[in-house]
């Protein structure tokens, strides 16, 4: 009975412990290979110690490089998965040492870091439209791109294994060639030119990766989620830095949207900090005023009064009813109401009781 317990303790403990390194990358225990890369790619940008001076982030970006480490590859995956991290140092006969986070890094991105001689690749820039109550209230929208991203088999080098690269016979590894030609008799220019055995790389595929073909990346769907503020301004750029296709001859360019708020089908505009709303009222609510509720774009109620006559195009101010602001989201701007009169054809009996008694009430005012 003692074992079944101790057993039950350890199983608990590993589950514990791998669903840890998972944490640290933010993923499901389910992810896949390539969920995996993206997390990593995505974490370390934003925890690596040259952009980010927080004390706490050295720690954070080795944790990340470590849970990478182990969630890349797929042996230890499984090690780590059934018996947690006693396990696999168990299953590494005992050694803690791990990779360089700096160096795994510097590997992954093909280079120095944001560095002004890196090559960046294309930026791309999407329009994107939300609910105007999305951007009222705030909201968080999750959405896809599709795009392009190094093969996670043989990470970006086109070879189905390391030992399939071998140096440029023709070009010694250069990437160039030196040819003569010659001008006069016993003269002759010398110039060079790009290799084309190699076609400039250096380097000869012998056998190309089977899971890209020798193309270097992949096809790839990325799910990612467009955090909206409360008063976010028409045309307010969200950038997702280092999100675009990726090329092993490139560091990843951005990804942005220009959000922008969706034509509403309803009455509600807005312009800035404002919001305008059109109401529809009848000829005796507009003779003889009414008292009426407007659900706002959050569901609460806005109270609309009006005592007196109201003429077509009528507009009025309701003070701090308008969008939240952008700086400061416990502040509103206001909410402008026009009224549009709407006139029948013919009146109603109960509209002519209705306006008949008001205007014996008003004649007995008038005459006392």
């Amino acid at each position: 009975m003692a074992w079944a317990y101790t057993l039950a303790l350890l199983f608990f403990s590993a589950l514990v412990a791998a669903k840890d390194l998972y944490k640290i990358l933010d993923i499901h225990p389910s992810a896949s290979k390539t969920d995996v890369r993206h997390a990593y790619k995505k974490l370390s940008r934003k925890y690596h110690p040259d952009k980010n001076q927080d004390p706490a982030a050295k720690d954070k970006f080795v944790d990340i490089a470590y849970a990478y480490e182990v969630l890349s590859d797929e042996e230890k995956r499984q090690v780590y998965d059934r018996h947690g991290e006693e396990g696999l140092k168990a299953h590494e006969g005992g050694q803690t040492q791990h990779a360089n986070p700096f160096d795994m890094f510097s590997n992954f991105f093909g280079g120095g870091y944001a560095s002004p001689q890196t090559r960046r690749g294309p930026t791309s820039l999407t329009e994107f439209e939300v609910e105007l109550a999305d951007i009222y209230k705030g909201a968080s929208i999750d959405f896809m791109i599709k795009k392009r991203i190094l093969c996670d088999h043989c990470r970006g080098s086109g070879a189905a294994s390391d030992k399939d690269i071998h140096t440029c016979s023709g070009c010694g590894g250069s990437g160039v060639k030196l040819v003569k030609q010659q001008i006069f008799p016993g003269m002759f220019a010398q110039s060079q030119t790009t290799c084309n055995e190699c076609g400039g790389r250096g380097k000869i595929i012998h056998k190309k990766c089977p899971h890209c073909d020798g193309m270097k990346v992949v096809d790839y769907t990325a799910h990612y989620t467009l955090e909206v503020i409360p008063g976010m301004p028409e045309g307010h750029e969200v950038v997702f830095e280092g999100e675009g296709d990726e090329s092993p001859d490139w560091e990843a360019g951005d990804v942005i949207l220009r959000v922008r708020s969706r034509r509403d089908k309803g009455s509600w505009r807005r312009k800035e900090s404002s919001l305008y709303w059109r109401e529809t009222i009848g000829i005796d609510e507009a003779l003889l005023g009414f008292d009426r509720n407007l659900t706002h774009l959050d569901g609460h109620e806005v109270r609309l009064i009006r005592k007196g006559p109201t003429q077509p195009g009528f507009v009025q101010k309701i003070e701090g009813e308008g969008m939240p602001l952008f700086e400061n989201r416990n502040l509103h701007g206001d909410l402008f109401v026009e009224y549009n009169v709407v006139l029948p054809i013919e009146l109603s009996p109960q509209q002519r009781r209705k306006l008949s008694e008001a205007f014996q009430t008003e004649s007995n005012h008038d005459e006392l």
